[in-house]
C-alpha cells in the first residue's frame, strides 16, 4: 500500500536524489520479462514521448519507491509517478494506459472490479512473473526507444 503524500513531498525528501519529474514516469522491476516487454508497448503507444521509465533496482528507483513505502525487492512494487502523486497497483497500470490513450483506454475496463479484486489480481501476476514470463534486463535490451527513456 503506498503512502499518501502531498504532490511532489519527495524533492523534499533528502535520501531522493533530485530528477526530472517533468511528465509521467513508471517505476518497474528491470529484470522483469513482462516488466521489460510492457516497458518496450508503454514506449511505443507513446506518441507525445513523454513517459520515462525507472528501473526500480536503480538508486532513484529504489529511493522513490521507499519514500512512498514501498521496497524495491517486493514483487508487488510498479509505480507510476504524474504531476508529483504516486499511484501503485493495478490503479497504477490503469492510469498509465488511461493517458497513453488508444488502446491504453481498454485498461479502463478492469475499474468495473472493485477494488480488492483489482488489488488480488494484481498480486497474483505481480508475484508469480518471474515464474510465467522470465526474466530480462530491461537496461541491456537493444531498442534504442527504450533506452532513451530509461532514467538511472
Amino acid at each position: 500500500m503506498i503512502i499518501d503524500r502531498p504532490p511532489y513531498a519527495y524533492r523534499q525528501d533528502p535520501a531522493v536524489p533530485p530528477f526530472d519529474d517533468q511528465g509521467p514516469i513508471v517505476f518497474i522491476d528491470g529484470s522483469c520479462t513482462l516488466c521489460s516487454q510492457s516497458a518496450k508497448l508503454l514506449i511505443r503507444m507513446d506518441r507525445a514521448k513523454e513517459f520515462r521509465i525507472c528501473p526500480v533496482q536503480s538508486p532513484t528507483g529504489r529511493a522513490v519507491l521507499s519514500h512512498f513505502g514501498l521496497a524495491a525487492d517486493d514483487p508487488t512494487s510498479w509505480l507510476y509517478l504524474h504531476e508529483g502523486r504516486a499511484y501503485g497497483s493495478m490503479e497504477a497500470v490503469i492510469r498509465a494506459g488511461t493517458r497513453l490513450g488508444g488502446a491504453g483506454h481498454a485498461l479502463k475496463v478492469l475499474r468495473l472490479l472493485p477494488r480488492p479484486a483489482q488489488d488480488w489480481l494484481y498480486r497474483q501476476v505481480a508475484q508469480n512473473r518471474y515464474r510465467i514470463f522470465g526474466r530480462a534486463d530491461l537496461c541491456s535490451m537493444p531498442d534504442p526507444a527504450v533506452k532513451a527513456r530509461l532514467m538511472d
